[in-house]
């Protein structure tokens, strides 16, 4: 059997990612008992102390298991964990030797949402692939820019070390793992049982961009600010540079270590958010949602939008607009 250690941190953490998991991964030992065969996760709620309250005072978690008891295990599990970064990682200081040390031992790491976040403390991450929620990317990138960021997936695997996008994206990421562990007909039935879109990959359409500003760079910050409010012109980086008075190497440098985006990745990220508001609400066609947010060539709109958002302007539509997909 497979020995799961289903992290119980302190603080404010995501009781969803840990019953759920442990709902998930005990419902294919069931089906595996019925169907003649033997369990495969021996699961554990691991924790710093026998009794752990959230710190928002609603629930209270008895682990079964001390994190110095445990001296070996397969898999662990992180779950999100909500606060001031800081205070997260001094309250959870423990579990980063703890976690180091089970992985040089063979284990494997998963971590659920912005549990990334002490998953990536430990030095895991660096150089490797991983998602976080798409709304604390800025955020992640900041305090960790040895890590690859691909704020767009649901899920990312390097090395034996899993990540996990947005809030319940973890169901997808569980149903991979019980692929990858059970085989491809067990994580069919877990999906259908617990209705969970098994070819799920991006978040991409979820992802409501506002603009990368947590910085101090003046100079970016009213270059956002001119593309935010101007962006159905015609925009360049050469416009801007003249207005703001600057070079345009330097521009472009400045630009991207602030806000993690080139200036023409921004330029279409404000325009695609704009239509994609547009396109779930009211009953203007593709064409006009296009010509609004500053684009005349249908081509060119449709490629971008698909690459920032996953899906074709037409697909988003029918997707988030009740009014036209009832229509």
């Amino acid at each position: 059997m497979k020995h799961v250690s289903i992290l119980i941190p302190e603080g404010r953490f995501s009781l969803v990612n840990i019953e759920g998991t442990h709902q998930i991964l005990s419902w294919v030992n069931q089906y595996l008992l019925g169907q003649g065969k033997l369990p495969l996760f021996d699961l554990h709620l691991v924790g710093l102390n026998l009794l752990t309250t959230q710190s928002s005072g609603l629930f209270m978690i008895r682990p079964d298991r001390l994190v110095k008891d445990v001296e070996q295990t397969d898999l662990i599990i992180i779950p999100a964990i909500h606060g001031e970064l800081k205070e997260v990682m001094q309250h959870n200081a423990e579990l980063i030797p703890w976690i180091l040390k089970q992985y040089r031992k063979g284990a494997e790491v998963v971590s659920l949402c912005i549990g990334s976040f002490l998953l990536a403390a430990t030095g895991l991450l660096d150089g490797k692939p991983c998602a976080t929620h798409w709304e604390f990317a800025g955020s992640f990138s900041k305090h960790f820019p040895d890590a690859l960021l691909m704020d767009d997936k649901i899920m990312t695997e390097a090395d034996g070390v899993y990540t996990s996008g947005g809030a319940y994206s973890f169901t997808n990421l569980l149903v991979y793992l019980i692929e990858k562990y059970a085989g491809r007909e067990v994580a069919i039935v877990a999906a259908k049982a617990f209705m969970i879109d098994i070819g799920q990959s991006s978040q991409s359409p979820f992802i409501m961009f506002s603009g990368q500003k947590a910085h101090e760079d003046e100079t970016v910050l009213n270059a956002q600010e001119y593309i935010e409010q101007n962006f159905q012109d015609r925009l360049s980086i050469d416009l801007l540079c003249e207005k703001l008075n600057i070079g345009r190497r330097t521009f472009e440098r400045r630009f991207k270590k602030a806000t993690s985006n080139t200036v023409v990745e921004y330029m279409q990220r404000v325009k695609v958010e704009a239509a994609k508001k547009q396109m779930e609400k009211g009953r203007k066609t593709i064409s006009e949602v296009m010509y609004e947010v500053g684009y005349t060539d249908t081509k060119a709109f449709r490629e971008v939008f698909k690459k920032i958002t996953g899906l074709t302007p037409l697909e988003y539509r029918n997707k988030y607009n009740k009014s036209w997909a009832v229509a």
